[in-house]
């Protein structure tokens, strides 16, 4: 067989494959096609079956939900009914309230107005008694004025000095138990306090102020000192303004001056002057200016120390140098440093024992006589504790300090816990025996003036001032003195003595009251 027909030959046979798979695939397809329609009815069924289950299902549930829905409603329906109900028997009861009350007011405003009636009544039966009363009082009146012979005005003065004799006695008995009741509980721990204080501080005595006496080796001295016609001394007194007395008296030379520095000034130049042994006017007045530097850096050096002895810190120089002046300055005889170191010593212990600041203390009480040393002489018109008071203020000391200095002796108002502690330790200072030196002339004047005063009061029979002046004896009349008008005296005489005097210390005063009764056995 040539190519050609075998080439026939094979697409003849492939066209014959071709067509017997045609024909089996058209069988395959129908028997495939008859079973999807079995299958698209069974499913077609069911799916009619599975929607009638549904329908019935959805149906059942919406009447479920509707047979809820109904119950809701009826209970809402119900409730809102209830509700209702109620507040309509709230409404009656409210009703039938407002009525009872309406009638209870009915029946309240007729008893009220009953009872205005009856006051009006009463009133116009008091108004008829109150003229009665006052024409009745009129009558009495006058009958009391004819009988008595005073007038209603006269009487009422009488009865209202009588009424303020007995007001004032009953407040002198009452002031009185008072001051003894606050005694018997401070003062043992006052006294206490005091007494410790001061025993723990030395004291020392008063001493003369005025004179300096200068020892000589010989008498040959005294013609150098006084110079020719007088011109050495004469020149030493104009420098240091120094009385110089030269008498009689043996190798010495007294020195005169109130003021204690141009004396130890005075004292110091005519050592140098004498030990030298050239005295003439230059080389006074040159040995005079550098012994006063000698003092002002003595000065200075004095203020240290006692500031360091005291242990107080950070006083300004100029106050440090006020301190060292008042060794040179005296007050009744008592050294005005030794005094001021006293009166810090004091007010430190005291304030410990109180509970207070101790250095705070110490330094009011070494402070607070700085005024007594002033610097010009305009400053000797300001009184010696405004003045101390001022300088402290200018260099910055703390007010509770400032206000104990100015009101130590009452000028201006104490503010501060430590301003008392000062005015007590500076009297204590002052007023124990011994520490200072008064006049004679002064000391008599004073005890004159305190029998003066008790003198003055009615009743007085004697009057004796008696411990130097610290305690008033004045014994009355016992006819004409009570025993409550004698504790009235006594007081009004304490307070007009600590009115009208100026003392240290305190003045104690005793009211001496005796009845005697005098028979003769014959």
């Amino acid at each position: 067989m040539d190519t050609t027909t075998i080439l026939i030959a094979g697409v003849i046979g492939l066209i014959i494959g071709f067509l017997i798979a045609k024909f089996l695939e058209k069988g395959k397809a129908s028997k495939t096609l008859a079973n999807a329609k079995k299958e698209a009815a069974a499913l077609l069924k069911n799916a009619e079956s599975e929607g009638e289950s549904i329908k019935k299902d959805k149906i059942f549930q919406a009447k479920e939900k509707f047979l809820e829905l109904k119950a809701e409603h009826e209970k809402v329906i119900i409730n809102k009914e209830k509700k209702i109900s109620e507040s309509e028997k709230r409404t009656r009861d409210k009703e039938s309230q407002v009525s009872s009350e309406l009638a209870r007011n009915r029946k309240l405003n007729e008893q009220l107005e009953g009872k205005i009636r009856d006051l009006d009544h009463k009133v116009e039966l008091y108004e008829k008694k109150q003229t009665e009363l006052e024409k009745l009082h009129k009558s009495q009146v006058q009958q009391l004025e004819v009988i008595s012979g005073l007038s209603a005005e006269e009487a009422t003065n009488q009865l209202l000095e009588s009424l303020k004799e007995t007001a004032k006695s009953d407040a002198m008995a009452f002031m009185q138990s008072t001051l003894e009741e606050a005694k018997l509980t401070a003062q043992q721990e006052a006294k206490k306090i005091v007494i410790n204080t001061i025993q723990r501080i030395g004291t020392e005595e008063a001493v003369e102020n005025c004179v300096s006496v200068f020892n000589l080796e010989s008498d040959d001295v005294k013609g150098r000192i006084i110079g020719r016609e007088g011109r050495n001394i004469r020149a030493l007194e104009s420098v240091t303004g120094v009385e110089i007395i030269v008498d009689d008296t043996p190798e010495a030379i007294i020195l005169s001056c109130f003021d204690s520095v141009r004396r130890e000034v005075a004292r110091l130049s005519l050592h140098k002057l004498v030990t030298d042994g050239r005295i003439h006017p230059a080389r006074i007045e040159e040995v005079v200016r550098k012994t006063e530097k000698q003092i002002e850096q003595e000065i200075v050096e004095i203020g240290k120390r006692t500031v360091i002895d005291l242990g107080i810190h950070g006083l300004h120089p100029e106050l440090i140098k006020a301190v060292g002046r008042m060794k040179y300055r005296s007050s009744y005889g008592q050294n005005l440093l030794q005094h001021s170191r006293e009166v810090a010593k004091l007010c430190g212990v005291m304030a410990a024992e109180l509970g207070l600041n101790p250095k705070l203390a110490k330094r009011a009480g070494l402070l607070h006589d700085i005024g007594k040393v002033p610097n010009t002489e305009t400053e000797l018109e300001t009184p010696h504790a405004i003045l101390g008071m001022q300088w402290a203020e200018k260099y910055g000391e703390k007010p509770e300090v400032c206000n104990a200095i100015g009101a130590h002796h009452d000028e201006i108002e104490m503010n501060t816990l430590i301003s008392p502690i000062i005015q007590v330790c500076d009297a204590i200072s002052g007023a124990r025996p011994g520490a200072r030196r008064q006049v004679l002339d002064s000391y008599i004047q004073r005890l004159k003036d305190l029998e003066d005063i008790a003198f003055g009061f009615g009743g007085v029979q004697k009057a004796y001032a008696i411990q130097a002046g610290r305690e008033l004896r004045v014994i009355v009349e016992s006819e004409k003195v009570s025993d409550e008008k004698a504790a009235q005296l006594s007081f009004e005489i304490s307070q007009k003595i600590q009115t009208d005097m100026t003392y240290p210390g305190q003045v104690k005063v005793t009211v001496i009251r005796e009845t005697r009764a005098v028979n003769v056995a014959k």
